[in-house]
Order: C-alpha cells, then structure tokens, then sequence
C-alpha cells in the first residue's frame, strides 16, 4: 500500500489478511464501503484491474478526489448504499465490506455520530433522511 498516501486517520486492519487470502487479486473488485480508501487503494496496489467504489457519505467522495487521479481511470464512482451495489455492477471478481461506523464519523463531533465530543445528534452517513434528533424528539 501507498503508505504516504493512506488517511492517517483510517488504517485498514484486515488488509494483509484479505489480500493474503484472496491472491492473486485481478479483475474488477467492489469495495462497498469506500470510506477513506484504504481498502479500495489496497486492492488496486495489489493488482485489481478496476475498482468499483461504493459509500453513501459524500465526505468519503470528497476524500477520493484527492487519490484517485493516481489510479488513472481504474475506478468507479458510486455514491449509494452498499445494499444496492447490484444496481451499479455486476460480474465482479470479488467485494469487500469494511461494515460499521468508522473513525471518519466518530472523530468529528460535528457528525453527530460521536459519544465523546459535543454535536448534534445527527447520526446520518449523508444528508438524506431524518436526522436521529427528529427520530427521537
């Protein structure tokens, strides 16, 4: 991996692990949850001829923008759930899935995702919908 270029905020624990069990990595792979990239940067090192990219957070889109030039055309962008990854690909070589809510969205207390720092209780990976706040209240 492109250590220089990784998120220092996100380190992808399992991607030794993947990669070892999934070598050689080819064709066109599905990272469903995009996030910071680690894994979807992980793959295309590693030899992924395409990528499809999958996260409904536009934050995470908007971090791609800033390392997705390097891999020339080798990745697609989708922003959307995972669960409708059907919708944007199909015949792909392999999916990863990093699930659950990630340090992106628990370091920024204004996310409203966080138990440790003051913000709005919002708990939205995009905009859309109501916020955790209007469910509750």
């Amino acid at each position: 991996m492109r250590e220089a270029e990784q998120d220092p905020r996100h380190i992808p624990v399992l991607l030794d692990a993947i990669l070892e069990r999934v070598s050689p990595v080819t064709g066109t792979w599905i990272d469903g949850t995009m996030g910071a990239g680690g894994y979807a940067r992980g793959l295309l090192d590693a030899g992924a001829e395409r990528l499809i990219c999958i996260d409904r957070d536009p934050l995470a889109h908007e971090m791609a923008k800033t390392w997705i030039d390097a891999y020339e055309g080798r990745i697609e962008l989708h922003q959307t759930v995972f669960s409708k990854m059907d919708e944007v690909a199909q015949g792909v070589d392999g999916v990863v899935l990093d699930l659950g809510v990630s340090s992106m969205q628990l370091d920024e207390a204004e996310r409203g995702f966080s138990f440790q720092g003051d913000g709005p209780l919002d708990m939205r990976m995009s905009q859309s919908g109501p916020s955790a706040a209007e469910l509750v209240n």
